[in-house]
């Protein structure tokens, strides 16, 4: 019988466990590691390519609720999204294993399993490793491509080129969905810290009763549901890079506790004394102006030239117009892939409404808009009302330099569309008459007046 080339993982802390779980899967599957105490999982994970870890919930005497194998399934999936994980859990421990599988675990195995169970289970999560490493894979080379002729965006990379290799704190500025956080990214892996951790935490959507734990970590006993030592985000970016989004929205008193810790390079988990040593690269981003911020006193002055040792400004798409439709077309590409779906091409006249539309929400909202025409369209082919834009969109600076008859052209136009030509919907939401409507149509030629 010829055995699946794929890398098994197995974390049990009983050595029979261990052994057993060993000499079923060996003889199916081309290399089978084993190790007993979880904290060697971070280095095993860096030097090997791992399809499947076998992971066990519960690993102290006396300690059943399966935490500590919650924590380590969040561990593996963050170092090592490529591999597909299987909880062990013995009877009666079923409803820990439903939340692993909430958090990300591929299946859960029962103890004493079934050898065939097994074996089936394993060989399923191959796949599913394999079917992830390929998505994850041609995202990284889709991503790693398009960045844009616009002379804005290329002074924004060059500038991220530049200070990559260095460890100077960087600030990225831009509204929002103009790409930080791909930005961010970008900076990670052209440093020389782009092997460690690359770290993305939201800071608006922690709320104040968490920022601390969550960020600095907390010590076993610290609150109520402290029930292990834990790690922040800071620790766990430790060697790599950490990215702030949304700094600017962080409360000023907070915003102290964040200065202490990029200014001493050290942590202090909640509930302890002891400062622990980091080495991170630091990268924010807001979309907020955060020099206005300063001068309003809603943002501390020390801590925004503690962040801002080099500020690089996003474009927006209005101020990259050349780049709106190579952006769209490779945006396709890559859901196009997400999907796994066939080739699917623009029409020309929704070629023409990406061009013409606002982009208010940046990429993010082409993005958004393209997904959900790779979804409706048939026949391979996105049309203008798979897009769901506006007819006809322009910015305000665009609008004021247009004559008044063109802005009202423009005006009734969106409006009818809007309504599917529904003369008596269109009349009252212009606030005119029926006959009033109906002459500016034919004044501006738009449809049938019959």
């Amino acid at each position: 019988m010829k055995k699946t080339n794929a890398n098994i993982l197995i974390i049990d802390d009983q050595e029979d466990i261990l052994f057993a779980c060993k000499m079923v899967l060996k003889k199916h599957f081309e290399t089978i590691f084993t190790i007993n105490n979880p904290k060697k999982v971070v280095e095993l994970l860096a030097d090997n390519e791992i399809d499947v870890v076998l992971l066990d919930m519960n690993y102290r005497i006396g300690f059943e609720d399966g935490r500590e194998g919650i924590y380590l399934l969040k561990e593996i999936k963050t170092l090592s999204p490529k591999t597909t994980v299987i909880l062990m859990t013995a009877f009666g421990k079923v409803e820990t294993a439903v939340e692993g599988l909430k958090l990300g675990a591929f299946d859960y195995i029962l103890k004493p399993w079934d050898n065939e169970k097994l074996v089936s289970v394993v060989k399923f999560a191959v796949e599913e490793s394999r079917k992830v490493r390929k998505k994850i894979i041609n995202s990284e080379k889709l991503d790693s491509f398009f960045i844009g002729k616009s002379t804005a965006i290329q002074k924004a990379y060059s500038l991220a080129v530049k200070v990559a290799k260095t460890d100077a704190n960087v600030l990225i500025l831009g509204e929002n969905g103009t790409g930080k956080f791909v930005l961010a990214h970008y900076i990670h892996q052209q440093s020389n810290r782009k092997k460690e951790p690359f770290v993305h935490v939201d800071l608006g959507s922690l709320s104040e009763s968490i920022f601390e734990s969550e960020l600095f970590g907390y010590a076993k006993g610290a609150f109520t549901d402290a029930k292990n030592d834990t790690p922040g985000r800071f620790e766990s970016a430790q060697n790599g890079t950490i990215f702030l989004d949304e700094i600017g929205n962080v409360p000023l008193h907070l915003q102290t506790k964040l200065l202490q810790v990029i200014q001493n390079k050290s942590v202090t988990r909640v509930g302890e004394s002891k400062a622990r040593p980091l080495n991170i690269r630091i990268v924010t981003a807001t979309n907020l102006d955060l020099r206005k911020e300063v001068t309003e006193k809603n943002f501390r002055e020390d801590l925004y030239y503690r962040i801002n040792t080099m500020e690089i400004k996003l474009p927006s798409l209005h101020e990259r117009k050349e780049d709106i439709v190579p952006l769209a077309t490779f945006l396709l590409e890559k859901i196009t892939e997400k999907y796994e779906r066939e080739e699917i091409v623009f029409d020309e006249k929704a070629l023409e409404q990406i061009q013409k539309h606002a982009w208010k929400g940046n990429i993010r909202e082409m993005e958004n808009r393209i997904e959900r025409a790779v979804i409706l369209c048939e026949n391979n082919t996105i049309k203008s009302a798979d897009l769901d834009l506006d007819i006809i969109s322009f910015s305000t600076f665009e609008m004021e330099e247009m004559p008044l008859s063109d802005i009202e052209k423009i005006s009734i136009e969106k409006v009818l569309h809007k309504n599917n030509f529904n003369i008596s919907k269109s009349a009252e939401e212009l606030g005119l008459s029926r006959a009033a409507l109906y002459r500016r149509m034919e004044k501006y030629n738009l449809g049938s007046t019959d």
